[in-house]
């Protein structure tokens, strides 16, 4: 049986929840669509860095880094205040 590879895993999540977040936001739901936003950052993150480390992408890792605090901002605005 063939392993799963971890890079193939982290690329699904990335797509299906970049793309859950927007649809729901764009179903009138933003505090929901923060929350997937969210969640698929961790795997932006993941691939960012990995691309600043093996290919010296580095503008990819420092615009994830601000849209993160970007989704942060959204989230507190939405589920703290």
């Amino acid at each position: 049986m063939k392993k799963i590879n971890f890079n193939a895993i982290v690329q699904v999540c990335l797509t299906v929840f970049t793309v859950l977040g927007f649809a729901l936001t764009a179903f009138k739901l933003p505090q929901y669509g923060l929350i997937a936003a969210m969640v698929s950052q961790a795997f932006w993150l993941y691939s960012s860095y990995k691309a600043w480390r093996e290919a010296n992408q580095i503008g990819i890792f420092i615009t994830t880094i601000f849209i993160v605090i970007t989704i942060i901002w959204g989230l507190v605005n939405y589920w703290v205040l």
